[in-house]
């Protein structure tokens, strides 16, 4: 695997998109997940009459990957965000990622994007994000006939910068 180099001002980030060098994907077809692979294009093709595009037959996650002081690096309770990721599958109708394959799908991107996960009191973390889409033709008002489970990550500061400020609305 061939990285990039970094130049990331890590006090400073945001909760913005930034596009790290390698996502998983896996693919479910003929009733079963592939071994799903790492890559590095960030596009996604899909067809056009994919139930997550037509009647949002999708769901996803978010996890974070931290630094430690000691310098490894520890994911945030990746069980339970694949439970929960079961779950949301179950209730959509689409094949559930099985506990094991999606903890090793974030620990590949992971180990594959190692240099984006921040330093140990920047503030800042690696998230990931895993997500399923019903993907395949399918116009129709049923289960799609393909999904996609996929994970990619990228370094993130705080979701609020200074802190949650509630608003009262009423």
């Amino acid at each position: 695997i061939r990285m990039s180099k970094v130049d990331i001002d890590w006090g400073k980030l945001a909760f913005n998109y930034i596009k790290t060098d390698f996502r998983y994907i896996s693919k479910w077809e003929n009733g079963k997940w592939d071994n799903g692979k790492l890559v590095k294009d960030n596009m996604l093709s899909i067809s056009e009459a994919s139930t997550a595009l037509h009647y949002g037959q999708q769901c996803f996650e978010g996890l974070k990957a931290y630094r430690r002081q000691d310098g490894k690096i520890q994911l945030f309770r990746p069980d339970q965000n694949a439970k929960r990721m079961q779950d949301s599958c179950k209730r959509l109708l689409m094949p559930e990622i099985p506990e094991e394959k999606f903890i090793d799908a974030c620990m590949q991107v992971v180990k594959a994007n190692e240099h984006f996960v921040p330093p140990y009191g920047s503030g800042a973390t690696l998230y990931l994000r895993p997500f399923v889409i019903g993907v395949g033709h399918n116009v129709g008002v049923k289960p799609a006939p393909e999904y996609m489970f996929c994970v990619f990550c990228l370094p993130v500061g705080p979701y609020f910068k200074g802190g949650l400020s509630p608003v009262n609305f009423i």
